[in-house]
């Protein structure tokens, strides 16, 4: 299969980079162009050579071949040590996303000297011009300033977080947050986003996996390249698109314990195989930059790190964007024992691959002195000031530095309130439905609404842009119910405090749900306890929630449990007396609306979980892509890989979702049962067909997920992949074919070999298909 040409920074300019190390064949990533086929992956990297040890190891990661920007070369030449030190700073402007208070007025002074590169935190169109003005037409250069921001799910208009996005199976929905996103934020000054993030996980402690699409590599892979599609389009210079950044470079979702900032200890063959592929599926799909993780990585800390930013970033695929800092991750190099000093700091991270330095300034401070001393080369700092300019250049700023004021977007419009509330229904996964509790009845004469998030417009998750928070709050489930059920009486009772012991609440929520023909229970996390920084050692609902729910079930009155959070919940007890739970994350601006659309089935749910949902903290971690161990679990033989207090699996596996309707999946069918391995890196597929087909009276979604296990292999595997998944819209009684296409990546795996090597080999293949990742349906491949 040829490969496919990556849009790069360069391409955007009409030029060529060639860096050191060889490329096979790309990995080709899906597109709206071609929905019913999963494309398949080859890559064959060649070797990367490691330079020897020494303060210039990297410098040949620099060598190019233009033509370039000429531009670029001409302001090259005249730009002292300084200056270009400065366009490898970025410090930030206002608000804060990190420890300190930034001082604006050093921020202007060094715009003004021509000694600052970028600039986060900064936001509205008359502020980012007055800023941008001092650097343009008081410096000595007139180089314009690049301003990034935190825009993860939503600028003015949230979106669900990135793990409910994940959950519809559908990246036209990130890729609709990215463009939304992109056009509020390229209209207020913005130019960069520090999004997608793409850290695989399997820890749901971890409070950025709300930031994350869960578990699974390939889906990630998926929504990442979408998400940088909707960011950046075709055109980087066009005034509604943003650069973005894929974070975080690498393996931060492996931190030991969920503990953010933590170590990460991984096999060469684990970083290839879970985290790295939704990179290079971003940067295929022309990711203009990427951001070092704050994690060691098998002991190298991620900013100092040269297999990773350089061997593998910049030479075995080639990138050559702008590698940035995550906030003082340069100064953190001391306190992980690397780095001795500041000075060092500097030297090892610009060594190591890094670009462009955020909040710590040990670049600017010792740059010129490790330069004199030779600790640093000319080649290396030269090349990292080349990539900042270039993306520059790409983004239009040497052209047009200013926004066009008055067409500031100042708040969400109609169209991206509607995207927004699209998105977040879509994103829902129905976890329970005894007897067909879901839909309700929009004809109930009354419902009660209880729960400490029924009346909450705090529901757009975490990692949201602070003046939304202020002025574009979430729509509240309450009113959005209250709209939704016609005539229909709805009371409402709080029951208790979200997060603290409080229940004196529970009687009133009681007597409101036996006085009412079915109860919505609104449960789960505030926004505040999940994201960053946010990490929990128990995973159950906060405070006296889950009491309200035994309560409620008590009564003996129908009822539902909405649940509104940003990580995977330990269910309790509760479920077994739940008939109907629907899993709604942290929804966005549109929450109330979007919920209420799902519950009273305007909206039928086709969400699939994206992560698996563990029975307890002490089962984890729990996923589906495990390997097998030499004993896997046997109900009747103890002295196999289990609890003893615990039955086997998650409590709701990866894939899990139901519907408001009935589907028939077929198995898979293969348009051969053999195909030689050299067939295969030469670019052969195989065909795998599913049908499906709507059981039920009711139109519905059904996501049609597709599954590789190898057998015997030479580095055991996982006991299943995902390597292909399709929602389809069905009416009741349609069928439909869904067809994927499995190659050399699907069906191979990555070795232990630090170069890079993808490996098919001989033997047979399981092929899953089904709606779930514990699907049994199933065919054999022989790979010969």
């Amino acid at each position: 299969m040829a490969g496919v040409q990556r849009r790069t920074v360069l391409a955007a300019l009409g030029g060529t980079v060639a860096v050191g190390g060889t490329t096979g064949a790309q990995a080709p990533t899906a597109t709206a162009a071609h929905p019913t086929t999963e494309t398949t992956a080859q890559a064959s990297t060649g070797p990367a050579a490691r330079g020897a040890a020494g303060p210039s190891r990297r410098a040949g990661a620099a060598r190019r071949t233009r033509p370039v920007d000429d531009r670029i070369d001409a302001l090259l030449a005249r730009m002292t040590v300084e200056e270009k030190l400065g366009q490898l700073q970025q410090l930030s402007w206002a608000f804060a996303t990190g420890p300190g208070n930034p001082d604006n007025k050093k921020v202007e002074n060094a715009a003004r000297a021509g000694r600052l590169g970028s600039v986060l935190n900064m936001f509205g169109a008359e502020e980012s011009n007055r800023l941008q003005r001092i650097a343009v037409e008081e410096s000595r250069l007139g180089i314009p300033l690049l301003f990034g921001l935190d825009v993860i799910h939503g600028c003015l208009t949230t979106f669900p977080v990135p793990l409910a996005q994940a959950a519809s199976f559908d990246p036209a929905v990130a890729e609709r947050d990215g463009e939304v996103s992109a056009q509020e934020a390229r209209s207020n000054g913005v130019h960069w986003t520090f999004s997608p993030m793409m850290d695989v996980t399997h820890e749901p402690r971890w409070g950025r996996i709300a930031e994350s699409c869960g578990e699974d590599p390939y889906l990630t892979a998926r929504f990442a390249a979408a998400k940088v599609r909707g960011y950046q389009g075709e055109d980087l210079s066009a005034p509604d698109r943003v650069a973005a950044c894929a974070k975080h470079f690498a393996a931060y979702g492996g931190a030991e314990g969920g503990r953010d900032y933590n170590t990460v200890d991984v096999s060469e063959s684990r970083l290839r195989n879970l985290y790295l592929p939704p990179f290079r599926a971003a940067l295929d799909a022309g990711a203009a930059t990427v951001m070092a993780a704050f994690n060691t990585v098998s002991g190298v800390p991620a900013h100092g790190n040269g297999h990773l930013l350089t061997e593998i970033l910049k030479e075995e695929w080639e990138f050559d964007g702008v590698v940035v800092s995550d906030w003082n991750g340069v100064q953190e190099l001391i306190a992980h024992g690397f780095a001795a000093d500041p000075a060092d700091a500097a030297r090892l991270a610009l060594d190591a691959g890094l670009d462009l330095e955020m909040v710590s300034t040990t670049l600017a401070d010792h740059g010129k002195q490790l330069l004199k001393e030779c600790r640093i080369p000319q080649e290396r700092l030269d090349d990292a000031v080349t990539r900042v300019l270039l993306l520059k250049s790409a983004l239009g700023l040497f052209d047009r530095p200013y926004v066009k004021e008055a067409a500031a977007v100042a708040a969400p419009t109609k169209q991206t309130r509607a995207a927004a509330r699209a998105a977040a229904a879509r994103s829902m996964v129905l976890l329970k439905n005894d007897k067909g509790t879901l839909p309700l009845d929009k004809a109930a004469a009354s419902i009660a609404v209880v729960g400490p998030f029924a009346d909450s417009a705090d529901l757009l998750g975490t990692w949201t842009f602070p003046l939304a928070q202020e002025k574009f709050r979430s729509g509240k489930v309450l009113d959005a119910v209250r709209e939704a059920a016609g005539g229909a009486e709805v009371t409402y009772a709080r029951g208790v405090d979200p997060a603290g012991e409080d229940t004196s609440g529970i009687g009133e929520a009681v007597a409101a749900a036996e006085a009412a023909e079915v109860t919505i229970v609104v449960v789960g996390e505030p926004p505040a306890i999940s994201g960053e920084a946010a990490v929990r050692s128990e995973l159950g609902l906060p405070g006296g929630q889950e009491k309200l729910i035994e309560a409620i079930a008590e009564t003996g009155r129908p009822f539902v449990v909405v649940l509104v959070n940003g990580r995977p919940l330990t269910i309790g007890d509760w479920l077994d007396e739940a008939p109907a739970v629907l899993e709604a994350w942290h929804p966005g601006i549109e929450a109330g609306h979007a919920i209420a659309d799902v519950l009273f089935g305007t909206v039928g749910p086709g969400g699939k979980l994206p992560v698996s949902f563990p029975r307890s903290v002490g089962q984890l971690p729990v996923h589906y892509n495990h390997e097998s161990t030499g004993r896997p679990y046997a109900a009747d033989n103890k002295y196999t890989s289990k609890y003893l207090d615990l039955p086997p699996g998650p409590q709701f596996p990866f894939g899990h979702g139901l519907g408001y309707t009935t589907f028939a999946v077929g198995g898979p069918r293969l348009s051969t049962t053999r195909i030689d391995a050299d067939a295969l890196h030469r670019g052969d597929t195989v065909e795998v067909a599913v049908a499906v087909r709507n059981t039920g009276k009711r139109t519905g979604d059904e996501v049609v997920q597709l599954y590789v296990h190898d057998l015997a292999a030479s580095i055991a595997q996982p006991v299943r992949r995902l390597r292909g998944f399709r929602r389809v819209t069905l009416e009741p009684g349609e069928s439909r074919t869904v067809r994927f296409r499995l190659g050399a990546e699907d069906l191979g795996f990555w070795t232990n070999d630090p170069k890079g090597e993808l490996r098919v080999e001989p033997g047979p293949i399981d092929v899953y298909a089904g709606n779930t990742s514990t699907t049994k349906a199933k065919a054999t491949l022989t790979i010969g």
